[in-house]
């Protein structure tokens, strides 16, 4: 499993947190959760299109996409693949989605679309070029190149709603409505309403969605840690019913999970079983199962820059 982390060109970044390319052979037949976070996803493949067997709207029928943009969304959808998998990840924030993609990210909500609908020739144009590139060095190029020349920045959200996102993500998910709405200067039901109509969410539901992905990450982390030698956590005390590593578990070198309860209390939740729920809720499985379900793309190491490797 190759995984390459950079950033976008200096212009991009206000309307791109990062590129992830990624590229997996080998393996067996899977199947990974696209989880929900506070980013829009563009995802155009590399090889292989990209299967998703259930969107996070149970209405949307199943699909292969070679470029597909994802919504904000409060369920995972479920992705397979046949043991080979490439691809380039955007992380968009939903701020950049008027500019990049046309819409505001309110009208993608809980949808996963093909690129080739919002960006029409520019996304077949991006697929090809990406896929005749060289390595990830030159794919990145060519995101910055493309994503310029395709932005336009006159597509603005309105300030209030750009100030209440941005107190919203750096609190963690931590504010009320009524708090974000007195900063802004806006009644808290005008506030929701347009909140809602640009970003995808209303604001209670972007804050849960954001403690949630920074609990996530962060177990993600620790668990990566752990497992490459780093600070051991003790055992989870989850509730739900899946057994604690033991200590023969740690001692044959499998990753020792941090305890949830002190993951809950570090990302704002009321106990570990509140964290254990919205797991439940937003992931479609309870912690334990996903760290078994994903651990193996978890990459230790730290993220190659733009040129550490090519496909």
């Amino acid at each position: 499993m190759e995984m390459v982390r950079a950033a976008p060109a200096p212009g991009l970044r206000p309307l791109i947190a990062h590129y992830h390319g990624y590229h997996e052979r080998g393996a067996p037949p899977g199947r990974h959760r696209g989880l929900p976070s506070p980013y829009l996803t563009l995802i155009v493949t590399l090889e292989e299109p990209l299967t998703v067997t259930a969107h996070p709207d149970p209405g949307q029928s199943p699909g292969r996409y070679d470029a597909l943009v994802g919504g904000l969304h409060t369920a995972p959808a479920l992705i397979t693949h046949e043991g080979r998998q490439a691809g380039v990840q955007l992380a968009l924030s939903p701020l950049g989605a008027r500019a990049l993609l046309g819409v505001p990210a309110g009208e993608l909500r809980n949808l996963d679309v093909d690129a080739g609908d919002l960006l029409g020739p520019a996304a077949r144009e991006l697929h090809g070029r990406l896929n005749s590139a060289s390595g990830w060095a030159e794919r990145f190029a060519v995101l910055d190149e493309s994503l310029l020349r395709h932005a336009d920045l006159e597509r603005a959200v309105p300030a209030e709603v750009v100030r209440a996102w941005r107190l919203l993500t750096s609190s963690g998910g931590g504010l009320t409505v009524s708090e974000l709405a007195r900063d802004v200067g806006w009644s808290s039901r005008h506030l929701r309403a347009r909140f809602t109509a640009e970003i995808g969410l209303t604001p209670k539901a972007a804050a849960r969605v954001i403690r949630f992905d920074r609990a996530r990450r962060r177990l993600q982390s620790l668990t990566a840690s752990a497992g490459s030698g780093g600070v051991r956590h003790s055992p989870p005390r989850v509730t739900s019913g899946a057994p604690p590593a033991t200590s023969r578990q740690e001692h044959a070198g499998r990753p020792a999970v941090p305890a949830l309860a002190d993951l809950a209390a570090e990302c704002g939740y009321y106990d570990q079983a509140h964290l254990a729920r919205e797991f439940r809720d937003l992931a479609g499985c309870a912690p334990s199962r996903w760290l078994a379900e994903e651990f193996r793309f978890v990459q230790a190491a730290a993220p190659a820059s733009r040129g550490d490797s090519t496909a």
